[in-house]
């Protein structure tokens, strides 16, 4: 290297680099394992998230309630200027780029933001009454978490609109420092199957925009974005879908349905996007619906699933697995997929079961599943999996977060949960370790963890039991045992209240912060006194 080029790019990378390590959450749940944990936090720890030296630093302003998870990058530069930036998507159809650290001078608006609708022509938002189903109110726009891919500078979304009295719905994908859409965005969500289903017309299914909703956070795993759907309640016809698209070039790549020749099995999963391991394979829960697979039929509702892509990017299913009780659970709305997976660190060599999976639906119960075998279908009982934990918890529309073999679970009606998990074994423990003093109504607790590695574990939680009528509660936790609380926004209601409360929402803990959605607002949090970081 020549003593010239050297000098620049020490120089550059003295401007361009933080002072400390920066973390980047640019996908739901923090990575694709879905596990809720941050192992980088070096500025939150147990000694100072208290209410005395930690609360609420400032808030901004969004345009609509805010279902999706803040996703945080830091270092983009915009106009000129480097910021770390938190991203906010709303259900009115707007994505916003705010400075992370700050809301005074220049930082007092959004760095940028884009909207997707424009009344003027008659392209707005859709309403709760036009989709018959105040599952999300009172208007629908963006609702999955989006998904950020760094090297490329992209944010990719789905957004809902009515256009003139249609309904569309479109892939965006948005340069992430100016908000601007890339080459070849948006694309009109379009497709079919071949199925007998409900709503097809001689033997093909086709999306339905209207009726199909897209909830789950978007996945961006090797260059392919996966992108799921459910139903705005269950007003059919409705199926699950998986549609994947190039992230590149936004060619449609694949597309596989839950249910082709019946209805329903749609994903939700609280929010949580698709759980993907090292090999692409996908993993999701699907909810209420038909179900003949046992049978040498194609529908799969009530049922973990997992899928992978083919060489020339066509989906087929690889393995499954369906709670013997699927019919009860079924003709009792106890669907499986209102929880997300949750995809377990490798085990070692030694372990009785390398792969595993978790997850919990409606009715509580926990399993553990091996992903390399997930047991399929068993007619009289589970014991084909890992473990079946029946009835542990509350049931959950959320997904367990993980930390150091520890299991973290938000059941409604219930307390916070806190599972061991044994490697030698290969199993969790059969009830709680510990719990929350508090329990929670519907729709309960999503977990999410700060630590710096194996120590300063946090458990961080949104308290949204009154979703719709009062604000959120933050509230955190000693990660290693539930039972102590450290902090909640009650403690200072006046300093610290988060803001309108908004059903299955996530903080985002990062580089010393705490980022709650809420109604209309983006809360921050942090320690006292200090409003920046450095740059």
């Amino acid at each position: 290297m020549k003593a010239g080029v050297g000098l620049v790019l020490t120089l550059f990378l003295a401007i361009s680099l933080p002072v400390y390590s920066q973390v980047s959450v640019t996908t739901s749940r923090n990575d694709n394992s879905r596990d809720g944990q941050n192992l980088s936090e070096t500025v939150l720890t147990p000694g100072n998230v208290n209410v005395n030296s930690f609360g609420k630093l400032f808030s901004q302003a969004v345009d609509g309630y805010a279902y999706a998870q803040p996703l945080y990058v830091p270092n983009v530069v915009i106009n000129g200027t480097a910021h770390n930036v938190v991203f906010v998507a709303t259900e009115h159809d707007t994505v916003y780029a705010f400075d992370a650290d700050s809301n005074t001078g220049g930082n007092a608006s959004p760095l940028w933001k884009t909207s997707f609708i424009n009344p003027g022509h008659g392209v707005t938002t859709a309403s709760s009454n036009d989709v018959g189903c105040d599952d999300i109110v009172p208007e629908i726009g963006i609702t999955g978490t989006p998904v950020i891919d760094i090297a490329a500078g992209s944010i990719f979304l789905i957004a809902k609109t009515k256009e003139n009295g249609k309904f569309v719905q479109r892939l965006h994908a948005l340069d992430i420092t100016t908000g601007k859409e890339r080459s070849g965005s948006p694309v009109v969500i379009k497709a079919k199957v071949r199925g007998a289903g409900d709503g097809s017309n001689n033997g093909v299914l086709t999306f339905n925009p209207l009726r199909q909703a897209q909830r789950a956070g978007l996945l961006l795993q090797n260059g392919t974005l996966f992108i799921v759907w459910a139903s705005h309640c269950d007003n059919q016809p409705y199926h699950g879908w998986l549609i994947s698209y190039d992230s590149t070039t936004l060619a449609q790549k694949g597309v596989w349905n839950t249910t082709p020749n019946g209805g329903l099995g749609g994903v939700w999963q609280g929010g949580t996007g698709l759980a993907a391991d090292s090999n692409s394979s996908l993993y999701f829960a699907t909810g209420n619906g038909s179900y003949d697979h046992n049978q040498n039929g194609f529908d799969l509702s009530d049922t973990i699933v997992k899928v992978g892509q083919r060489t020339n990017g066509a989906l087929q299913l690889m393995d499954y697995f369906t709670p013997y009780n699927q019919d009860y659970l079924a003709a009792n709305d106890m669907d499986l997929g209102s929880g997300g997976v949750l995809l377990l660190p490798d085990q070692g060599a030694g372990a009785p079961h390398r792969h595993l999976l978790v997850s919990v639906g409606k009715e509580g119960s926990i399993y553990l599943i091996d992903r390399d075998h997930m047991g399929r279908y068993n007619t009289n009982d589970n014991s084909q999996i890992v473990q079946d934990l029946e009835n542990a918890i509350g049931g959950v529309w959320a997904t367990p977060a993980w930390w150091n073999n520890n299991l973290y679970f938000g059941g409604i009606f219930d307390n916070l949960r806190q599972f061991s998990f044994d490697p030698g074994t290969g199993l969790m423990s059969t009830t709680s370790v510990f719990e929350s003093p508090e329990s929670f109504a519907f729709p309960g607790p999503v977990p999410t963890i700060s630590a710096n590695g194996a120590n300063n574990a946090i458990l961080w939680i949104l308290q949204t039991d009154d979703f719709g009528a009062g604000s959120s509660v933050l509230r955190a936790y000693d990660a290693n045992n539930v039972s102590s609380e450290f902090y909640n926004s009650g403690q200072n209601f006046n300093r610290d209240n988060p803001g309108g409360a908004v059903k299955f929402t996530v903080p985002t803990v990062v580089n010393g912060k705490v980022y709650v959605p809420a109604v209309k607002q983006l809360s921050v949090y942090g320690l006292l006194g200090q409003s920046r970081t450095h740059h």
